[in-house]
C-alpha cells in the first residue's frame, strides 16, 4: 500500500486519526523533545547513528549507506516483531524522523509494503517543531483563564491540585516544568526538561482544553527556572482576571517545610541554594541565614525569606504584570489543610459556573 505524506501543520490537528505516532530518531532525539504521545522506534540507535556519520565523512557516503541500511533493516525488523505482529490491516500509524525523510521513510516503506495505512510528516520534527510554534499563539488567544495569585507558600499550587481533582481545567507549568519556580524552586532529582520538550508539553494541554471552560493557571513569571513561558500564554494570562490566594504567615512556613521537606532532611544543600540570594540580599544577612540552618533554626529562616524577600518581590512583580489583580477575587484559606483547599476549590467553580 503506498506511503501517504501530511505536511507538518495538518498532521497538528489530526493526531487524534492515527492509531500510534512513531518517532524513528534516536533515543537522545526523542528524549530531548518529540510529538506528543510518540513512541520512539529508532531506525538507526545513538551509537550506530554516530558511527554512521563519522563513516560518510571519513570514508564516502556510498559506504556510509550501505552499512546504514543493514542496521536500519535489522531495527525495522526488530520493530514489527515486537510491535506489528498483532496490528490488524486497518492499523493507520503516523511516522516521522528529523527532517530528510530517510529513517522515517525507511520505516514506512516496510509497514507500507506490509499493507498498513501509513502517514509521514512531511519534513519530519523540523517541520513539525515551526508549526507547533506557529499554532501556540492561537491556542492560547481561544482560552479564558483565571489566574491564581498569591504571594510565596500560600498553597497555590495546591489549590491547582484541588480544583483538578474536582474535574475543573489547570494548567500546572511548574509540573510541566518540573521547577517551582524560584531561586529555591529546584527539585533533587528532577532535571528540567528541555525548552524544546517544555513547549511541546505546553501545547498538548492547551490543545486539550474546552474554550468553553475556564482554565485556571498560577500567576508565574516569564520563565519557570529556566524554561520560557510561551509570549502569547504569559500576555493572555497577565490580562486575565486573577484570584487572591491569602493564608496566614504560619501556615505558609509550614507548607513550605512540607513541599520543601528536603531542604529540611538536606540543611547542606538548602544553605547551598540560599548562598544564591547573596547578590540580592548581601553577604551578611545570608550567611545569617545559613548560620541560623546550622543551628536548627530553618523555620525562622523561611519565615524571613518569606517577609524580608519573597513577599516584597511579589507584590511589585503582580502588581506590574497582572492587570487585573487590583479587581481579584479574595479568596481566604483557613489553613493549609486539605479540607481547607478542597472547600475554597469548590467555592470557586460554584462561582464560575454561574458567571
Amino acid at each position: 500500500m503506498p506511503v501517504h505524506t501530511l505536511n507538518a501543520a495538518e498532521a497538528l490537528s489530526r493526531l487524534a486519526e492515527f492509531d500510534l505516532i512513531i518517532d524513528a530518531r534516536t533515543e537522545d532525539e526523542h528524549a530531548l523533545d518529540h510529538v506528543p504521545g510518540a513512541v520512539n522506534w529508532p531506525t538507526l540507535n545513538n551509537e550506530e547513528r554516530i558511527t554512521i556519520g563519522t563513516l560518510y565523512k571519513q570514508v564516502n557516503p556510498f559506504e556510509a549507506k550501505k552499512r546504514g541500511a543493514a542496521l536500519s533493516a535489522r531495527n525495522i525488523a526488530a520493530h514489527i516483531e515486537r510491535e506489528v505482529i498483532d496490528k490488524p490491516r486497518t492499523w493507520k500509524p503516523l511516522v516521522y524522523c528529523w527532517r530528510g525523510g530517510n529513517r522515517s521513510g525507511a520505516l514506512a516503506t516496510i509497514l507500507g509494503a506490509i499493507g498498513f495505512h501509513v502517514t509521514l510528516v512531511e519534513g519530519g520534527y523540523k517541520a513539525w517543531r515551526a508549526a507547533l510554534v506557529e499554532s501556540l499563539p492561537a491556542l492560547a488567544e481561544r482560552l479564558r483563564y483565571r489566574i491564581i495569585c498569591g504571594p510565596t507558600g500560600s498553597g497555590k499550587t495546591r489549590l491547582l491540585q484541588a480544583l483538578a481533582a474536582q474535574g475543573a481545567q489547570v494548567l500546572d507549568l511548574e509540573a510541566l516544568a518540573s521547577h517551582r519556580s524560584s531561586v529555591l524552586g529546584h527539585i533533587p532529582g528532577q532535571p528540567q526538561p528541555s525548552q524544546k520538550r517544555f513547549d511541546s508539553l505546553v501545547w498538548s494541554a492547551l490543545r486539550g482544553f474546552d474554550p468553553a471552560r475556564v482554565v485556571y493557571v498560577e500567576s508565574e513569571s516569564k520563565k519557570v527556572g529556566n524554561l520560557r513561558v510561551p509570549d502569547a500564554l504569559i500576555d493572555a494570562m497577565r490580562a486575565s482576571p486573577c484570584i487572591d490566594l491569602r493564608l496566614s504567615d504560619q501556615e505558609r512556613v509550614a507548607l513550605l517545610l512540607e513541599d520543601y521537606d528536603f531542604f529540611v532532611k538536606d540543611p547542606v544543600s538548602f544553605c547551598s541554594r540560599l548562598e544564591a540570594l547573596t547578590e540580592l540580599r548581601g553577604k551578611e544577612v545570608v550567611s545569617g541565614w545559613i548560620e541560623k540552618v546550622k543551628n536548627g533554626q530553618t523555620p525562622d529562616v523561611v519565615l524571613e525569606l518569606l517577609t524580608r524577600h519573597y513577599d516584597p518581590m511579589y507584590a511589585q512583580s503582580i502588581g506590574r504584570n497582572f492587570k487585573q489583580f487590583p479587581q481579584a477575587l479574595p479568596c481566604e484559606l483557613r489553613d493549609r489543610s486539605a479540607e481547607s483547599l478542597n472547600a475554597a476549590a469548590l467555592s470557586l467553580t460554584a462561582s464560575e459556573a454561574k458567571t
